[in-house]
């Protein structure tokens, strides 16, 4: 199979990438891992989302072609149940089965990642690992055995809450900020005896607090920003940074508007959030969850009108978030497309931020939490 370097030049030659600085004192075929992101198409007249129960909705040419350009070796996509009205276990026990076939139609560009060896496999075959991670316990129900289902079906990374609470703690948006549950203490427990990442990005404080104190194993955020920054209730306070880095955990920054309280956030964002995460959590522990595809938006009048009837629609779900704007991007623009990773190297080098640095907040931290949490 052709390296990721090869194929990445041949697909910058034909312009199927847009071309941009390289990184000059990095590795640069070095391991990025992506610790939530996804392959939507932003073009596409319907998401990426769940397919009814009689399709399977391929991934485009496109999305794999990008996502492979950007350099990125692995990242955990988001499935099943989040918010909605579909029933959350059927959902998500459907849409394992769709990522599952997705992956076995690409097996030259996608692997399904187990443990962090098959991470390094995917990197070293110059494939994109896919990691099966949640946004919510709801598909649990009130059986935290179905943690060993889903660990067995391949699920490797379990976010507690979304934004509101539910059976197990309260997410970012619940008034109430309180901790966790007698389940959801159940549902800790049994993701630590299947070895499952327990992923703490927008959780109430209390809850996160508390969950990384429960935990046996280290616990992630592994997309959000810093709250000492910008005074959003998605991001994280420096309580709970220094919490999970000192429990041995991993804190990915995103790329989303919620790094500046304007709400449209920029690449210096990005990296003054990383800088803080750094100085609150150290720089073995912090790396990225863009929250974002690789993608780029093609008409953005189109898309913006798109945002604004999704961002009323979350609201009035009730799964909206503060900041969350009609008129504002969910994503950070100047870093979009396949060459956003690149574009913050370059960033975090013309910050004065050196090589073996760099590559632990693209890659090296993800990875070596993995290897304490999967096992090698």
């Amino acid at each position: 199979m052709t390296d990721r370097r090869t194929f990445l030049a041949g697909m910058l030659a034909a312009g199927a990438a847009p071309a941009v600085a390289q990184p000059s004192a990095v590795n640069r075929n070095m391991l990025i891992v992506n610790a939530l992101g996804g392959f939507t198409d932003p073009n596409a007249k319907r998401g990426d989302g769940v397919a009814p129960p009689d399709t399977r909705t391929p991934l485009s040419d496109r999305v794999i072609k990008d996502a492979i350009a950007s350099g990125m070796s692995a990242v955990n996509v988001t499935l099943g149940y989040v918010a909605g009205p579909d029933e959350p276990f059927e959902q998500t026990v459907r849409e394992i089965g769709l990522w599952d076939w997705r992956v076995r139609a690409l097996p030259d560009a996608l692997a399904k990642v187990l443990t962090a060896a098959d991470l390094r496999r995917a990197h070293a075959t110059g494939k994109v690992g896919v990691i099966y991670g949640f946004q919510n316990t709801m598909m649990l129900g009130d059986d935290a055995s179905r943690a060993d289902v889903f660990a067995d079906l391949g699920v490797r990374v379990v976010q507690l809450t979304y934004n509101p609470a539910n059976k197990v703690g309260s997410g970012s948006m619940a008034v109430e900020n309180g901790g966790i549950s007698a389940f959801g203490r159940q549902v800790i427990e049994r993701l630590n005896a299947n070895r499952m990442m327990v992923d703490l990005s927008h959780s109430g404080e209390r809850t996160c607090l508390e969950a990384a104190r429960l935990s046996r194993q280290p616990i992630s955020i592994n997309h959000t920003g810093c709250r000492a920054l910008t005074d959003l209730p998605r991001n994280k306070t420096d309580a709970e940074l220094r919490l999970v880095a000192e429990r041995g955990g991993f804190v990915g920054i995103y790329f989303m508007p919620f790094l500046n309280p304007t709400s449209v956030a920029s690449a210096a964002d990005v990296v003054t959030h990383i800088e803080h995460a750094i100085k609150i959590c150290g720089e073995d522990h912090v790396g990225l969850g863009t929250d974002g595809g690789t993608t780029a938006v093609d008409d953005m009048a189109a898309y913006r009108a798109a945002g604004r009837k999704e961002i009323a629609a979350r609201k009035a779900a009730g799964i909206g978030a503060k900041g969350e704007n009609p008129d504002t991007l969910p994503f950070v623009e100047d870093l979009s497309g396949p060459g956003q990773f690149r574009k913050l190297i370059g960033q975090l080098e013309a910050r004065g931020h050196k090589a073996a640095r760099i590559e632990k907040i693209m890659g090296g931290n993800f990875m070596r939490y993995a290897k304490d949490v999967w096992g090698a």
